[in-house]
C-alpha cells in the first residue's frame, strides 16, 4: 500500500468508515487506519449487539449512498413507525402516517452498521491499515504525517480524526474539550416484554431520569436507562428478576411484565464539545468533535451529519481546485457544524434537566406544554421531519 494519500481517516467506526467510503467516492486518495482489523460481516444467527442507534432518514440516505444500507437491512434493521414520550403529567405521541412515511427510522446495532460499511471498505480503493495504531502526529503547513507503531509513516494532506470521545489526535493536536457532566449513568441491555413492541420507541421521563425501550427485530427491545449513580448502582446489582419489576414499574408497564435477557452494562454520561474542530491539515468528526445525552437516540446521526457536511464540503474544494486541508475550506465544515451540534448538546441537556427539576409547579408545566405540543399539528409534523432529517 502507498504510504503518500490526500486524506488519511483515522478511526473505523462507523462515522469514520463512511467518511473513508465517501471521500473516495468524491476522488481522493485515502488512507484509512484502525487500532481494530476490519469487522467481519455479521451472521444473522449472531447474538445482537447491546450497542443500539435510532437511525434517522437522512442517515439512512447517506449509508444509502454508500452502498452500506442493503447490508444493513439484509442483515437486521427494525424500523418503528411510532414513538411515545410521556412523564407523570403529559404525553407526545408522533406516528409515521402523520407525516406520509413508511417509519421514522430504524433501530440498527453499531456492529451491524459497522460490519456493513467495512465491506465496502473491502470492495473499496480506500487503503487500509488495520489493526494500526497512531504514535504521534506532525501538522505541518503543507501536509501531516503520521508515524504509526509497524507501519512507518502515512503523508497526507488532510487528517481527518474519528477516532471517539477520548480522541488521541485531538489531544495530540492540543484541542481541548467542553465537557457538560450529566451526574447521571445510564444502564443498557435487551429485555423480553410480555406485550409486543409493535414498532414504537417509547421514552418515559423520570425523576431520575429517562428510560427509552427501543424495539428490535427479534421482538425484544434494547433499553436505556439513565438515572444516578447510586440508584444506577443499586439497579445493577439486582438479581435479574428483582430488575424485571423495578423496570416493569419504571416503564408504567406499557409493554407488560419486562425482564433482562442480557447482563447489564453500566456506564457514565458525560457531553463534550471540542473548542474548536479544526486545526492545521486537521478535522474532527463524530465523537472526536461532540458527544451528547443519550436521551434522544443523536449521537450516530450527529456523526453521520458531520460526515455529509464534510464530503460536500470536500466536493466544492474538488470543483474549484482548492487543496483539501487549506484552513478555508475546513471552516466552512467547522462553520457548518460546531453550531448545530452545539445547540443539540444544550437542548437535549436542558431537556434532561427540565424533566428532571422538582421546582414547585414544574410538573405540571410540563404537562401543559406536552399536551399543547401533542394537538399543535403543523408544528408537530415539521418536529418529526426535521427529527427524521
Amino acid at each position: 500500500m502507498k504510504k503518500n494519500h490526500d486524506i488519511t481517516v483515522v478511526g473505523a467506526g462507523p462515522v469514520g468508515a463512511a467518511a473513508a467510503l465517501g471521500l473516495a467516492r468524491k476522488g481522493f486518495s485515502v488512507a484509512l487506519v484502525d487500532a481494530r482489523p476490519l469487522q467481519a460481516p455479521v451472521d444473522p444467527a449472531e447474538t445482537l449487539d447491546l450497542r443500539v442507534f435510532a437511525v434517522s432518514r437522512a442517515s439512512q440516505r447517506l449509508l444509502t449512498d454508500l452502498g452500506a444500507w442493503d447490508h444493513i437491512a439484509g442483515v437486521r434493521a427494525s424500523p418503528y413507525r411510532h414513538m411515545s414520550v410521556w412523564d407523570a403529567h403529559g404525553r407526545v405521541e408522533f406516528d409515521a402516517a402523520d407525516v406520509a412515511e413508511p417509519d421514522l427510522g430504524h433501530i440498527i446495532e453499531n456492529r451491524v452498521i459497522q460490519a456493513a460499511l467495512h465491506e465496502r471498505l473491502r470492495d473499496s480503493s480506500v487503503d487500509c491499515f488495520t489493526p494500526e495504531r497512531v504514535e504521534r502526529v506532525s501538522l505541518e503547513p503543507d501536509g501531516a504525517i503520521l508515524s504509526l507503531a509497524g507501519a512507518g509513516r502515512l503523508r497526507s494532506r488532510l487528517v481527518v480524526a474519528a477516532d471517539g470521545g477520548q480522541s488521541p489526535l485531538r489531544e495530540m493536536a492540543g484541542i481541548g474539550v467542553r465537557p457538560v457532566d450529566h451526574e447521571q449513568m445510564a444502564l443498557v441491555a435487551h429485555i423480553t416484554s410480555e406485550k409486543p413492541h409493535d414498532e414504537t420507541a417509547r421514552q418515559r421521563f423520570l425523576e431520575t431520569g429517562p428510560l427509552a425501550l427501543l424495539p428490535l427485530a427479534d421482538g425484544r427491545c434494547s433499553i436505556v436507562w439513565s438515572t444516578t449513580p447510586a440508584e444506577a448502582e443499586r439497579l445493577k446489582g439486582l438479581a435479574p428478576e428483582a430488575f424485571g419489576r423495578e423496570l416493569t414499574l419504571a416503564s408504567d408497564g406499557v409493554l407488560g411484565e419486562l425482564m433482562p435477557d442480557t447482563e447489564v452494562v453500566a456506564f457514565p454520561l458525560c457531553s463534550r464539545q471540542a473548542e474548536r474542530y479544526i486545526d492545521q491539515r486537521l478535522v474532527l468528526v463524530g465523537d472526536a468533535a461532540h458527544t451528547v445525552h443519550p436521551l434522544a437516540g443523536l449521537g450516530m446521526n450527529l456523526g453521520l451529519k458531520d460526515v455529509a457536511e464534510l464530503l460536500s464540503v470536500m466536493g466544492r474544494a474538488v470543483e474549484r481546485g482548492n487543496d483539501p486541508g487549506e484552513r478555508a475550506v475546513l471552516r466552512r465544515y467547522e462553520r457548518a457544524r460546531a453550531p448545530d451540534n452545539r445547540f443539540m448538546l444544550h437542548t437535549l441537556d436542558g431537556i434532561n434537566r427540565l424533566f428532571r427539576s422538582d421546582a414547585p409547579g414544574m410538573d405540571l408545566l410540563r404537562g401543559w406544554g406536552m399536551r399543547l405540543f401533542d394537538h399543535s399539528g403543523p408544528i408537530k409534523r415539521e418536529v418529526i421531519r426535521r427529527a427524521m432529517g
